[in-house]
């Protein structure tokens, strides 16, 4: 452990040839000299970057630090000027705080519950079994983003909020669009409003003709349509975006240790472990930002009223303080509670469902196809770039034998 306080200097950084798991060299570096490291942002602004475990969770849960978007003025990769960035649309939570936060967040916490999430179990089930017949039937080779990855999740979130499932395809564009980090800035807008165009026609629809649906149920209450139009785009993108890339990613992280796929494949009880521990291993949702509300202490720092502090939770769940050989993929691992959902008043809504989607499409994947493996050299699947939101595979081509 470094004495002297380090400074990490651009973000996102790329990360090394052939480790497409692995956070960014650079960060790990920074997560070796200590768990908080001064960020410079592009405007100037002195920020910091928490990479440890203990300190991620502890902001995380520290009422001082805000998540409302408005008090985010700093990019990582921006320099906005004097532009005052506005306060985040009515009905999109994750960048606000209580009250308003709760506003949104309690009337869906009852239907994203663990009970109602493993009843979906046996629907899982069957929009996978399609998924893996059609794959199956038009045999190998295959892009599994768009055989299965995608195609599952979209599936299981339009049919939980009730968007019709000949929707479905314009829907996943749009997200991919404003999520991929590829698109240009204006194309990422017309995306974006494109998405808020058909949300604000659905939620009108839910409230003319009601069906069973979360959405259907929220407009029996006191929200707007504006604010039910902003939730369902949190829904839908976070319901969709972040599990088609864990299924995709978990199934590259899998073919690339063949060791760990067979001890799977051997004892099917290692299931929940194994889900827990690609979590860990892979942390899609890479980095979240907050600023402190108030002069906060924080590892030995103080960080001062109105500075922003970017959270990074790859190089957190790497923490060899929290994690033994945190950088080895194991899947019978025991100790869980990494932070690939978040913790505190913000933690994934959505979490018992990923899970689920997990536990029920990976094992069938690889008990449907065991000679399933990368059809091109690891080395050449496309991922997702780093200025992404959620980490990812663009594609991933695989074979088998027929």
């Amino acid at each position: 452990m470094g004495d002297s306080l380090h400074t990490v200097t651009t973000l996102p950084t790329a990360r090394r040839s052939g480790c497409p798991f692995d956070p960014p060299e650079e960060l790990i570096q920074a997560r070796e000299h200590g768990p908080i490291s001064r960020f410079p942002f592009p405007d100037g602004h002195q920020g910091w970057l928490v990479t440890g475990y203990d300190l991620v969770r502890s902001v995380l849960a520290d009422s001082r630090f805000s998540s409302r978007r408005e008090l985010m003025r700093h990019h990582p990769l921006v320099d906005y000027g004097d532009v005052e960035v506005p306060p985040a649309p009515p009905g999109e939570f994750l960048l606000m705080d209580d009250p308003r936060h709760s506003r949104y967040r309690k009337p869906l916490v009852g239907r994203f519950t663990v009970r109602r999430m493993r009843q979906l179990t046996e629907r899982v089930e069957q929009i996978t079994a399609d998924h893996l017949d059609a794959m199956e039937k038009a045999g190998p080779p295959a892009d599994l983003v768009t055989a299965f990855a995608k195609p599952i999740p979209s599936v299981v979130i339009c049919e939980l909020l009730g968007v019709p499932y000949e929707d479905r395809g314009s829907f996943q564009e749009h997200i991919d669009k404003f999520l991929g980090g590829e698109a240009g800035d204006e194309e990422v807008l017309t995306a974006y409003t494109a998405t808020q165009r058909y949300l604000a026609e659905l939620v009108a629809a839910k409230r003319a003709n009601p069906t069973d649906d979360v959405l259907s149920d929220l407009t029996d209450s006191d929200l707007t349509d504006e604010e039910l139009r902003g939730m369902a785009l949190i829904l839908l993108a976070a319901g969709f975006d972040t599990t088609a890339n864990m299924l995709a990613l978990g199934t590259f992280a899998l073919l690339s240790h063949p060791a760990q796929l067979a001890a799977w494949r051997a004892d099917p009880a290692l299931t929940d472990r194994a889900v827990e521990e690609l979590l860990r291993y892979l942390t899609v949702a890479k980095t979240f930002m907050r600023t402190a509300l108030e002069d906060v202490e924080l590892g030995g720092q103080t960080v001062e009223a109105g500075t922003t502090v970017i959270l990074s939770y790859h190089t957190a769940n790497r923490d060899p303080e929290r994690f033994a050989d945190p950088h080895v993929l194991d899947l019978g691992r025991e100790n869980g509670g990494h932070l690939s959902f978040g913790h505190g008043i913000h933690q994934c809504l959505g979490q018992q469902l990923a899970r689920v989607e997990m536990r029920v499409a990976l094992p069938a994947l690889i008990d449907r196809f065991p000679t399933l493996r990368l059809a091109v050299p690891a080395g050449e699947v496309g991922l997702r770039p780093e200025t992404a939101d959620i980490f990812g595979v663009k594609n991933l081509p695989v074979t088998w034998d027929a």
